[in-house]
């Protein structure tokens, strides 16, 4: 289990060669925010916010950032508000394999080894996988090489036809969860990588299932679950395995490339599912 890089965290999302005041416009429509609320969140009045977004008033740094601030603008996306504002990046974009962040790495591969044997990962913004502990590397076997080739990509391995698609047992569900999790993404981010992702995998087949094929046994017999998330329940052996997932991402990121990274683990959703798991401890 390694830290692998991807050649990039997060795609680049905002257009370039427009004046602050329409990138802040947009973010605040997108937001569904009126001038007069934003105002009053930022301490500023209606006019002054009317004014920046026209051009007729150019903001501070410090009024760039606590704009974005109450926007909830991504940290990669206030850099190129400052930019187009025509102040320097606030927040540095460091490469996963830079020395700086080798107490982050570190940290976050103890982190997923320590949850084995279920699985966990860790992803970029645009879902490509930057480190995965033995759990994930049981789900994936038998995966075809070509899509295991780097950047390995959580989305792209989930959904196609040949990735773990045929094995996920209520994959409608699921891929339906996947695409509305993408979409929401996409409309916080506004990344048009983002959109083309989301456009390759929801034109990804959806596998039928094999006439006469028998179906897979849950884990061990056991009394119907009453399930409080959505699961995954993904063949494995010939057995039914049932997941919810998790994802943690960092508080108050200072990095656009921390601020990219999500840790998602999959926790058993059934007693049957942590007695099978527990038998495969490495």
């Amino acid at each position: 289990m390694t830290i692998v890089p991807s050649g990039g965290t997060g795609p680049a999302s905002t257009p370039t060669g427009q004046g602050v005041g329409p990138l802040l416009r947009a973010w605040r429509e997108q937001r569904r925010v009126s001038q007069l609320e934003l105002a009053l969140r930022a301490d500023s009045s209606a006019r002054h916010i009317s004014f920046i977004e026209t051009g007729r008033s150019r903001p501070s740094e410090e009024m760039v950032l606590r704009l974005a601030e109450h926007l909830d603008v991504p940290v990669r996306e206030r850099n190129a508000l400052l930019l187009a504002a025509g102040y320097a990046p606030r927040y540095p974009e460091t490469p996963l394999d830079d020395p700086a962040l080798d107490a982050l790495r570190a940290g976050m591969e103890q982190l997923i080894r320590g949850y084995e044997p279920y699985p966990a990962l860790v992803v970029d913004a645009m879902y490509n996988v930057h480190a995965a502990n033995r759990g994930i590397l049981m789900i994936l076997d038998g995966i075809p090489e070509h899509l295991l080739e780097p950047p390995l990509n959580a989305m792209r391995l989930t959904l196609h036809p040949e990735g773990l698609a045929p094995r996920i047992r209520n994959l409608r569900e699921w891929r339906g969860h996947l695409l509305a999790q993408l979409e929401r993404q996409i409309a916080l981010h506004r990344s048009e990588p983002l959109r083309r992702l989301y456009e390759e995998v929801a034109a990804y087949p959806v596998p039928e299932e094999t006439p006469g094929a028998e179906p897979a046994e849950p884990a061990e017999p056991a009394e119907p679950v009453p399930y409080f998330a959505l699961p995954l329940q993904i063949e494995h052996e010939g057995r039914v395995l049932s997941f919810v997932s998790s994802i943690s991402t960092f508080n108050t990121p200072m990095d656009v490339t921390v601020a990219e990274l999500a840790i998602e683990t999959l926790l058993p959703a059934d007693p049957a599912t942590v007695k099978y798991l527990q038998s495969l401890m490495f």
